[in-house]
């Protein structure tokens, strides 16, 4: 049996959804290490997955504490639970892990630099919860999309500004991946089975987000300002790591066309 931590949010509903024999876990607001030990001995489960977070980079940098204890506490104690009861251990981290990398990318998983918060707090908490747990696989997620109304998402900004005749504004100077949620949990299976560590996790691409924009208006055959905003920080992974067990992901153009016949847009 695989918990999931967030099984209402964005990630953890679509791992419910498509993953086999999935249990929710209870809330994690204000927990301590005592419940989470108690939570993860009762759920009789095999795998835990961890989606829950305080994921709002702005949100992280007006409330730095809560988001250590969201973002580094209860992972280190789903960890040392996890460890008790020789439980497999999945956290979802971040590509934000490379915010302030100074050259280009793409990165691979030795070359980190956070630049703000969240990205901090991610970094340390894949380094405390490795320490515990060696076994441990630290997933870094790209910005994830879906057809899903309740969370903004790219897909859904996109499709909104359709819907709006609004522009939307990129970066043909920034590089990074986005990734189809449906395949996030598609993997799963495959990530269960990885060597404790940290992974570069999603789709890939060679082409700036602001190219990949353009492209995607174009096979929805909407019309849509795409406007190209200042440069920003790369966000441009490396995923060979993973692949090479088995991890695979459509590219980036491609699980967006995928998306579009899923839903039919």
């Amino acid at each position: 049996m695989i918990l999931i931590t967030g099984a209402n949010g964005f990630v953890g509903h679509k791992l419910m959804e498509l993953c086999k024999d999935t249990a929710a876990s209870s809330s994690l607001r204000n927990v301590t290490q005592e419940i989470v030990n108690r939570m993860i001995k009762e759920s009789n489960a095999d795998v835990v997955v961890h989606t829950a977070a305080i994921s709002d980079i702005g949100t992280c940098e007006a409330d730095p504490e809560a988001s250590y204890f969201a973002n580094v506490q209860i992972p280190m104690y789903l960890a040392n639970a996890c460890k008790d009861s020789n439980r497999k251990l999945i956290c979802f981290s971040s590509d934000q892990v490379y915010s302030a990398c100074e050259d280009d990318g793409p990165y691979t998983e030795e070359n980190v630099k956070p630049g703000n918060i969240y990205a901090a707090h991610k970094l340390e908490m894949e380094k405390r919860v490795l320490d515990i747990l060696p076994s441990a696989v630290m997933l870094r997620a790209e910005w994830m999309y879906d057809y899903y109304e309740k969370r903004s998402n790219y897909l859904m900004m996109i499709l909104n500004a359709i819907h709006t005749q609004d522009s939307v504004s990129f970066s043909s100077k920034q590089f990074r991946g986005i990734t189809y949620l449906k395949e996030v949990a598609e993997n799963m299976d495959k990530v269960i089975l990885l060597p404790g560590g940290a992974y570069n996790f999603g789709s890939e691409t060679t082409q700036s987000i602001y190219e990949v924009t353009n492209k995607f208006v174009d096979m929805l055959g909407k019309r849509l300002i795409v406007k190209d905003a200042p440069a920003r920080h790369n966000l441009w992974m490396d995923c060979s790591k993973a692949r090479k067990y088995g991890v695979e992901f459509s590219s980036v153009i491609d699980g967006l066309e995928r998306c579009a016949r899923d839903y039919k847009l």
